[in-house]
C-alpha cells in the first residue's frame, strides 16, 4: 500500500551511460519564473481566447513583450536564454552505478529526527560505491548556467562532487575541460569555470521578488534526449527537503514546470530571461516528474557563488542558537501571541547570542531590520551573514521586545549530532501527562550508558512506552528533564514535587539530549 512520496531526488546524474528504461540522471534545466501582471511599469500581450483578446501582462522589457504572448508561445526568451545553458559531462575513476543523490523515504527521517532545529547545520550526500579503478569512466551528467562571459558557470555541487573530469559542453557543440571552482555541499551549489571568452550569459534577476503564481520556463537536458524547455509557475516559496540534513541550508523555490533527472545545474528565469533559481532536487514516487520541483533561489546561490569565486571555500555566520519555528502549544506556555518568529530552545555558552543576553525561551522577531516569520529565515539570514558582523535583532520575552546586539562567529558544519536512543530499563511511573515515563537521578551508570555530559544536572528518562502521550511527543530514553513547568529539577525528589504542581493533562518540560542540546517539549494528555 503506497503511504506517500517514495523519493526526493537530486536531479543530477550519475552513472556510467544513458539508459532509458532506468530513466537515466542526464541533462540541465532552467525554470524561467515571473509574469509580473497588474504592474504599470510593464508591457502587455494577448490571450486569443475564444475569439476575444484578452490582455495579460508579461515583461517590462518591450522587445520581449512584443513577442511573448501566451498563443504565440516563449520562443523569444527560450532563444536569448538556451545559449548559456551548458551540458556538464562528468567522468571519473570511481564506480557509480546509478548513484542518485538524495533517494530515500523521507517519512523515516520525520520520524527519526527529535527535537528542534539550530540556525543553520553537510547535506546528506549518497553513498559512493569506491571500487577504485584506474581509469576514467563517465559517471554523470548535470548542467550548468554560464554567468560570465569568461566562463564561470554556476551549477549544483552534486553534478560535479568528486568528478576527476568535468566537461562542459556549449549550446553550439564546443567542447571545453573545465575547473572546479569550489564546491559547497550544504547548499548544493558549485561553481567551474572554461577558458573562454566572449560566452553568452544569464544575468541575474531578484528571486525574493518572485510572487506564487509567476509563469517559469525550465530548460535543460532532461534523460539525455537534448535540450528542451517546459513552461510551469512557481507554486510555492521557501521549500526545504523532507528530513532534510541538519547542516542543510535550503529556502528552496517550488515549480510544476517539467523537470526530470538530469536537470540540476540549469537556470531558473523569469519572463525578462533573468536567472532566478537553479534546478536541484524533484519529489517524486518513481523518480519521474509529478510536478514538484526545487530550485535553489539566486539570493542564496549568489551569495555562495562570490565566496567561491573569491576564496574557494563558504564562510558561514553563527549566533550559536538552537531554534525552531514557533509552536502554539510552546507560545501558550509563555504567553506569546503570534506564530511568527523563531523560538530559542537552547544558546550555546560562551557564542554571540549568550553574550548579547540572549535566553531559552526567547522568541527572535526581527534581524537586521527584517521581520523574521520562521526558524528557517533567521538561520539563512545569519548564515548569509559575513562572520565578523556585527548584527542587531529584536528578541521577545516577557511580553516585550528588546533590541540586542552580537558580533557574528563563523560557523563549524561539521558540527553535527546523531540523534542516538540507547535502550532502557523497564521500569514504568504513571505520573498523569507523563504516564508511561520511568525516570532516575543521574548516576554514573546513566552518564555512561546514554553518554551523557558529565556535568548534566536534572533526572535522566530511563523508559517511555512506544504508545504513550510522552512517546509521541518526543520523549526518549537518554533525555535529561532540566525543568517541569519552567520549575528547574535535580533530583528525582524535585522532578516528583514539580509534577504534583504541573498541570496534569498538559506540561511544559525543558529537556537535554546526549548531545546536549537543550530544547523545550510540551506532553498533552489525550485522556
Amino acid at each position: 500500500m503506497e503511504t506517500g512520496i517514495d523519493h526526493i531526488i537530486n536531479i543530477g546524474s550519475r552513472q556510467q551511460k544513458p539508459n532509458w528504461t532506468l530513466l537515466s540522471l542526464v541533462g540541465a534545466a532552467v525554470l524561467i519564473v515571473g509574469a509580473v501582471f497588474g504592474s504599470a511599469a510593464t508591457a502587455r500581450g494577448w490571450f486569443n481566447g475564444g475569439g476575444e483578446k484578452v490582455p495579460i501582462y508579461v515583461s517590462s522589457d518591450p522587445k520581449v513583450n512584443e513577442q511573448v504572448t501566451i498563443n504565440g508561445g516563449f520562443s523569444a526568451i527560450a532563444k536569448a536564454v538556451t545559449p548559456a545553458v551548458v551540458t556538464i559531462n562528468v567522468s571519473s575513476r570511481r564506480s557509480q552505478q546509478q548513484q542518485i543523490p538524495f533517494m530515500f523515504d523521507p517519512f523515516r527521517e520525520f520520524f527519526d529526527r527529535q527535537g528542534p532545529d539550530d540556525e543553520g547545520t553537510p547535506r546528506r550526500r549518497s553513498p559512493r560505491q569506491q571500487q577504485g579503478q584506474g581509469r576514467l569512466v563517465p559517471s554523470g551528467v548535470g548542467s550548468g548556467v554560464i554567468v560570465s562571459p569568461d566562463g564561470y558557470i554556476l551549477t549544483n555541487n552534486h553534478v560535479v562532487d568528486e568528478a576527476d573530469k568535468v566537461e562542459v559542453e556549449l549550446n553550439d557543440n564546443r567542447k571545453f575541460t573545465a575547473k572546479v571552482v569550489g564546491v559547497d555541499a550544504p547548499s548544493d551549489v558549485a561553481v567551474i569555470k572554461i577558458s573562454a571568452t566572449g560566452l553568452p550569459t544569464v544575468s541575474f534577476g531578484d528571486s525574493d521578488r518572485v510572487e506564487i503564481g509567476d509563469l517559469v520556463l525550465a530548460v535543460g537536458n532532461p534523460l539525455g534526449i537534448g535540450q528542451t524547455v517546459t513552461m510551469g509557475i512557481i507554486s510555492a516559496k521557501g521549500r526545504q527537503s523532507p528530513g532534510r540534513n541538519r547542516e542543510a541550508f535550503e529556502d528552496f523555490l517550488q515549480t510544476d514546470a517539467a523537470i526530470n533527472q538530469g536537470n540540476s545545474g540549469g537556470a531558473l528565469v523569469n519572463l525578462r530571461g533573468e536567472l532566478i533559481g537553479v534546478p536541484s532536487q524533484i519529489l517524486s514516487r518513481s523518480g519521474g516528474n509529478i510536478g514538484i520541483g526545487f530550485a535553489i533561489p539566486t539570493k542564496l546561490a549568489r551569495n555562495v557563488m562570490d565566496q567561491l569565486v573569491r576564496n574557494g571555500k563558504v564562510r558561514r555566520g553563527k549566533l550559536g542558537i538552537m531554534i525552531r519555528d514557533v509552536d502554539p502549544d510552546i507560545a501558550r506556555q509563555f504567553g506569546y501571541k503570534s506564530s511568527n518568529g523563531a523560538f530559542v530552545d537552547d544558546v550555546e555558552k560562551g557564542e554571540p547570542a549568550d553574550q548579547a543576553g540572549v535566553r531559552a525561551g526567547d522568541v527572535i522577531t526581527e534581524f537586521q531590520g527584517q521581520r523574521v516569520t520562521d526558524s528557517t529565515q533567521l538561520r539563512n539570514a545569519a548564515s548569509q551573514t559575513a562572520p565578523g558582523t556585527t548584527v542587531k535583532f529584536k528578541v521577545w520575552r516577557d511580553g516585550a521586545e528588546r533590541e540586542l546586539t552580537a558580533k557574528l562567529v563563523e560557523r563549524d558544519i561539521s558540527e553535527n549530532d546523531a540523534n542516538k536512543r540507547p535502550k532502557s530499563e523497564p521500569a514504568v511511573t504513571p505520573l498523569g501527562a507523563l504516564s508511561g515515563v520511568s525516570v532516575d537521578n543521574i548516576t554514573s551508570e546513566w552518564t555512561q550508558k546514554f553518554r551523557l555530559e558529565p556535568s548534566s544536572r536534572g533526572v535522566v528518562v530511563t523508559n517511555v512506552e512506544p504508545d504513550s502521550d510522552a512517546a509521541a511527543a518526543g520523549l526518549f530514553p537518554g533525555l535529561v528533564i532540566e525543568s517541569v513547568a519552567k520549575q528547574p529539577v535535580a533530583n528525582v525528589n524535585e522532578f516528583n514535587a514539580a509534577i504534583q504542581k504541573a498541570d496534569k493533562k498538559e506540561v511544559m518540560l525543558r529537556v537535554r539530549r546526549p548531545d546536549g542540546r537543550s530544547s523545550f517539549l510540551v506532553v498533552k494528555s489525550e485522556e
